[in-house]
């Protein structure tokens, strides 16, 4: 799997390929694509290109979010958007329960180890961006990210309860 895939920022290029992706999930009846930073609430890619894209910096970052980097992960092969992960470099008082990475695979690509090396491929970058820990929340009944985090890991941190789900934290220290 390793180098198989190559996670990139999203750009005006791959828009097509983008709204492929978010179209597919929808027709599998998921609404909620994480780390996906709206991409999913959003009916504009420009508009959402544009969003990520400040985000990215401290000095241009939407006042009522933080520094996040996001990234399309792309298989090498044929250029398919496979997922989407985010780092999100703080946490503020919304994402504390949040955590620092959320991350989505594209449904027909789903059991093939592309999230385990996605997030393994942004730990990378959290390492280059000087920070020291991620916190990553999964809700209970997710068992194959709950795999992904510890192939990469992550050790059990607390419990919490959101939107009447309870969801566990989990450290990964870089």
């Amino acid at each position: 799997m390793e180098n198989n895939i190559v996670l990139v920022r999203p750009t005006i290029e791959l828009k097509e390929e983008a709204l492929a992706y978010r179209s597919e999930h929808f027709q599998s009846g998921e609404n909620i694509i994480y780390g996906s930073e709206l991409l999913d609430k959003t009916e504009n890619y420009e508009e959402w290109l544009n969003s990520v894209t400040l985000n990215t910096d401290p000095k241009t970052v939407n006042e009522n979010w933080v520094v996040t980097d996001t990234f399309f992960a792309i298989r090498k092969s044929d250029n398919k958007i496979i997922g989407i992960i985010d780092l999100r470099h703080t946490l503020n008082e919304f994402l504390k329960d949040l955590g620092n990475c959320g991350y989505s695979v594209r449904p027909s690509e789903r059991k093939r180890g592309y999230a385990t090396e996605m997030l393994h491929q942004l730990l990378q970058a959290a390492k280059k961006a000087n920070m020291k820990d991620l916190h990553i929340s999964v809700e209970k009944t997710n068992a194959a990210s709950i795999k992904v985090i510890q192939k990469n890991g992550g050790v059990y941190e607390r419990s919490f309860s959101f939107e009447n789900e309870t969801a566990d934290i989990y450290k990964i220290v870089l």
